[in-house]
């Protein structure tokens, strides 16, 4: 009788080829590329873009070889995916996942806006309150959401974790963000300014969301202290049982 061939853990930092992993917003797909490289493999990854496959290698003509990697590698790549209704998406509606990453989400870049401004600023959120909301429904009930951001001025004020909340999200970590880490990866300003150039990480995190362990319904309504009253009693309940 044939013995079944265990398959080998590959990791790398946070990721390994066993997880179920969804890669949103890539810009030049070199996240996606790094992660296959390590594993070996992609079939476990989908890796997503917000542009279609023209306006892809307009944008981002470093992303050509990472595309015809991950074919190689077996990834599932898709093109036009907003993160505000990915759970819509036709390919991704029935999909379960371990891990969804958004590395430095950015809601563009205008000649009439700085990051300082409070219009751009919005825009940023909710975007991330659009992401959060679809990622939930995507998510398996043990699932992690990472979000890679900057943790310095203007950026802590779009105020990550509380929108995390919002969806229902704790913060069950919060690990300091190191490109070297993550061989190939090139982080792109996307946008329409600039969009192929990288930009200064300075001070980053992978913020580490999930739910609480016995999940209730969070709506909107709630209130930020309501929610931290809630998640506050899921983690006492973990440690008392």
């Amino acid at each position: 009788m044939a013995r079944t061939r265990k398959r080998i853990v590959r990791w790398i930092n946070h990721y390994n080829n066993r997880q179920k992993i969804l890669l949103v917003g890539e810009g030049d797909f070199s996240f996606s590329s790094c992660l296959a490289n390590a594993f070996g493999s992609a079939t476990n990854m989908v890796a997503t873009c917000l542009h279609s496959k023209d306006v892809q290698k307009t944008k981002h003509r470093t992303s050509i070889a990472h595309l015809e990697l991950l074919k190689r590698k077996g990834c599932t790549v898709l093109h036009e995916v907003d993160v505000h209704d990915m759970n819509h998406h036709q390919t991704l509606y029935y999909m379960k996942f371990d891990v969804i990453i958004f590395n430095f989400p950015h809601a563009g870049h205008y000649n009439y806006l700085r990051e300082t401004d409070d219009e751009l600023i919005e825009m940023h959120k909710a975007l991330l309150e659009g992401f959060f909301k679809s990622a939930r429904e995507l998510l398996n009930e043990k699932g992690e959401v990472h979000v890679t951001h900057r943790d310095d001025f203007p950026y802590k004020r779009w105020n990550l974790e509380k929108l995390a909340r919002k969806s229902g999200f704790i913060l069950k970590q919060k690990v300091e963000f190191k490109k070297v880490d993550f061989p190939g990866y090139h982080n792109k300003r996307g946008g329409e300014i600039n969009c192929n150039k990288k930009f200064p990480l300075n001070e980053c995190f992978t913020f580490k969301f999930s739910l609480p362990e016995k999940s209730a319904e969070i709506y909107d309504c709630v209130s930020d202290t309501q929610i931290n009253k809630l998640a506050a009693g899921f983690q006492g309940f973990h440690l008392n049982n």
